[in-house]
């Protein structure tokens, strides 16, 4: 699982590179490079991160254990093997097991995911009970979002460029003619630091038979390849759907942190422990190409949704936490750092996060946490619950056990008094559902589907849940 995830991000930074090299020349034209100079390109993208991630531990004075080689651990699990040709173990199931940094190896033993303390999000830093929608509006909510900003995600700097749009494409023959394609760029204003070159790219489909405004679904996807399934799913529904190209943005890579929109605006120089890391700067661009949805005519602007998978499905539920303008999130496969209880000892963990491979989704002050769960502040429980009292619908496949299904369930659970103190139903059920099963009498909604990591199976469910609540909105 964790090679084929390791594989398919490869893929989709090639394909990056490609329409980065189309749009800014910033990049190498890897269509002219043989395979060993693509290796060559991709073993310094790799080392540029790591030599990245080993300044900013040492800005903490952070330091991994020395450990024996993983064959030698005897903390490894006795019943995994390694397969010949990767640096991964595997269970007889094929469930990925890996060692983090700091010598924890990956669990899937329910019985030792447990231990573990969550904070209330109804009791403010200052031990006193929240009763009412006031004090979580001005005094808990605030607390909690602060908590992950400073320590997790990062804050978006105030001084952002501006962004100008331009529709530079109209298709009216998209799909076999049943949608309206428009190509848009947001161009942003890099006249203080040029060498950085980020813009906002996003492509609108909308039904070509539409009689008013409708609802939007915004995808946050990079750049390759484009999800046409779940277009044309969309678009048969009758709504509107939007790509959004994250990679324009923000490299997904250590390696990118002094270019992109994070290079841009600190002109080149390291972040500080607390400034914005990737899944933020994405978030930012998220939130500017909201800025032109609710100026297109042909968009109702109290129905944009948004939705991501794996780590868009972190940027999704993120999004939704940090703009309320979002009306509906759809957060699939996320996994640590995106709804799985990150406390939990299951699957994907912090550790894996913190790691060079990709602690720049993060704030730098993050890394701290490595080794050291239980001292984070927030869990996914309150990151879903900065989304109430809007509707949201989370995901898991029974064969993800790296994403970890039952800690997103749990923590759809632990969010679910914030959704009932502001007047709101949380999810309704207490016990992880069945797969393929659908938990959405609330407006907490969770679904494990039979499979693995991906989104497909769960899209006509969501836009069955998205059709109700923007039903139940209006009345």
């Amino acid at each position: 699982m964790q090679k084929l995830r390791s594989l398919y991000c490869v893929c989709w930074l090639l394909g990056f590179v490609l329409l980065d090299n189309v749009a800014h020349a910033q990049s190498p034209d890897f269509m002219k490079m043989s395979p060993e100079e693509r290796r060559a390109y991709m073993d310094k993208m790799r080392a540029a991160a790591q030599a990245d991630w080993e300044k900013v531990m040492a800005k903490f004075h952070l330091k991994q254990p020395a450990l024996p080689a993983p064959a030698d651990d005897p903390k490894r699990p006795a019943h995994v093997k390694q397969k010949e040709g990767s640096t991964n173990w595997y269970d007889e199931a094929g469930n990925t097991y890996v060692r983090s940094g700091w010598g924890n190896w990956t669990n899937y033993d329910e019985a030792k995911a447990s231990s573990y303390t969550l904070p209330d999000p109804l009791v403010l830093k200052n031990g006193k009970p929240v009763k009412d929608a006031s004090t979580w509006w001005k005094q808990r909510r605030p607390e909690i979002l602060n908590d992950f900003l400073t320590d997790v995600y990062g804050k978006t700097p105030k001084n952002t460029p501006k962004v100008r749009f331009e529709v530079t494409e109209v298709t009216d023959t998209a799909l076999g003619s049943k949608a309206i394609r428009k190509t848009i760029v947001g161009h942003i204003d890099n006249s203080h630091y040029p060498k950085a070159k980020p813009s906002v790219n996003m492509t609108l489909y909308v039904p070509a038979n539409a009689k008013g405004p409708v609802p939007l679904m915004v995808l946050v996807w990079g750049a390759f390849p484009t999800p046409m399934l779940t277009i044309n799913r969309v678009i048969a529904k009758g709504w509107a759907v939007a790509t959004f190209h994250t990679g324009m943005i923000q490299l997904d890579s250590g390696a990118g942190l002094h270019e992109g929109i994070i290079g841009l605006v600190n002109e080149g120089k390291d972040r500080k422990p607390d400034d914005w890391g990737v899944l933020s700067a994405w978030c930012w661009g998220l939130s500017r190409a909201l800025d032109y949805f609710e100026t297109d005519k042909a968009i109702n602007p109290k129905q944009i949704g948004i939705q991501g998978h794996s780590r868009w499905g972190k940027t999704a539920l993120l999004a939704g936490a940090t703009d309320p303008r979002w009306a509906i999130v759809f957060a699939s496969c996320s996994g640590s750092m995106g709804a799985s209880l990150e406390k939990r000892n299951y699957g994907e963990t912090i550790d894996n996060v913190a790691g060079s491979g990709e602690y720049h989704w993060m704030a730098e002050n993050f890394v701290k946490y490595g080794g050291n769960w239980q001292t984070m502040p927030v869990d996914a429980h309150e990151l879903i619950a900065l989304v109430a009292p809007r509707p949201i619908f989370i995901t898991g496949g029974t064969k993800d056990l790296w994403a970890d299904p039952h800690g997103e369930f749990l923590a759809c659970v632990g969010a679910s008094p914030v959704y009932t103190l502001l007047g709101k139903k949380g999810i309704s059920a207490t016990e992880m559902p069945k797969p393929d099963e659908s938990v959405m009498a609330g407006d907490v909604a969770f679904r494990n589907h039979e499979g693995g990591h991906t989104d497909a199976p769960d899209w006509p469910v969501f836009l069955e849940f998205a059709e109700r609540e923007f039903k139940r909105a209006k009345e």
